[in-house]
């Protein structure tokens, strides 16, 4: 098994866009990149459009050799859809998808936006996106729907994916975000030796104060029952979250990084700096 993440937050970017490659399969998960539409009272830095381009770029590679694409759910920073705004990718780019298999988030507990973005892709298809929550197809096994964040708090469900090859299990966790025990174990009952998910929100934590403790028990309880731990999307929109990744991993002798460490690369935490790019035209580097 092969695994590639194409974007993410420590790239620059919204997304967590990954490929992953298996003997007869080319999975792409989560095709979609974006950019907060303001920060600090600001708009997207030079520096931030080019990276959400570059993950584009990836992402439209990646649809010409898949197999088969899946989607967590409909915000705009996990699929194609129809252009909202310029950083995001629009189904009107996509390649020809002839003969790739869609296993997607159902209908259900969904926005009426999210809705809408499921059914213009459905057009653009020209035919019905599957509900795949609780489904099976070889390799590949799908969540029921479990919340986006923490839980009863009116963020919809997302859908997570599993893919075993021989003696590797690798879980794409999508939004998660640590925030709900049960969905936490769900994923170690299905005995990951890889997990990529989102870490919580703590540039959010006074909107959503159960980001501090209950993250943190969550992520020491994945931590130690994983081998490798690949958190970041919500976790690196802040330098807190960079610090908070390392203090995890500290504390566990299994592997906690984040996508970018994950492909061998520095992490770039754009929107993080937005303010700092506009101030003095280029990024900090990121140390803990």
């Amino acid at each position: 098994m092969q695994i590639e993440i194409l974007g993410c937050e420590s790239f620059g970017a919204r997304s967590l866009a990954c490929i992953v490659k298996t003997d007869d399969r080319i999975i792409l998960i989560d095709p979609g990149v974006a950019l907060a539409r303001l920060r600090s009272g600001l708009l997207p830095h030079p520096l931030e459009i080019a990276a959400a381009f570059r993950i584009r770029e990836k992402v439209l590679s990646a649809f010409e050799e898949a197999t088969d694409v899946v989607i967590s759910h409909f915000h705009g920073d996990h699929t194609p859809m129809k252009a909202e705004d310029p950083y995001q990718l629009p189904i009107e780019a996509l390649p020809s998808l002839a003969g790739i298999n869609f296993w997607c988030k159902g209908p259900e507990k969904i926005s009426s936006l999210s809705l809408k973005r499921r059914n213009e892709l459905s057009d653009f298809l020209g035919f019905p996106l599957p509900a795949s929550e609780g489904k099976k197809s070889g390799i590949m096994d799908f969540s029921s729907p479990v919340p986006h964040g923490a839980k009863e708090k009116g963020f919809g469900t997302v859908m997570m994916t599993r893919i075993c090859e021989r003696d590797e299990v690798f879980v794409h966790c999508s939004d998660i975000q640590l925030l709900d025990r049960e969905t936490v174990l769900k994923v170690l009952a299905w005995k990951p030796t890889i997990v990529f998910a989102s870490g919580p929100p703590l540039y959010l934590s006074q909107r959503v104060p159960e980001t501090g403790r209950e993250a943190s028990e969550n992520a020491l309880l994945l931590a130690r029952n994983v081998d490798t731990l690949v958190l970041d999307h919500h976790l690196l929109r802040s330098f807190e979250g960079y610090n908070w990744l390392k203090e995890l991993a500290g504390k566990v002798e299994n592997r906690v990084l984040c996508a970018a460490e994950f492909m061998g690369k520095v992490p770039e935490l754009l929107e993080a700096q937005r303010k700092t790019l506009y101030e003095k035209g280029h990024p900090e580097p990121v140390s803990f």
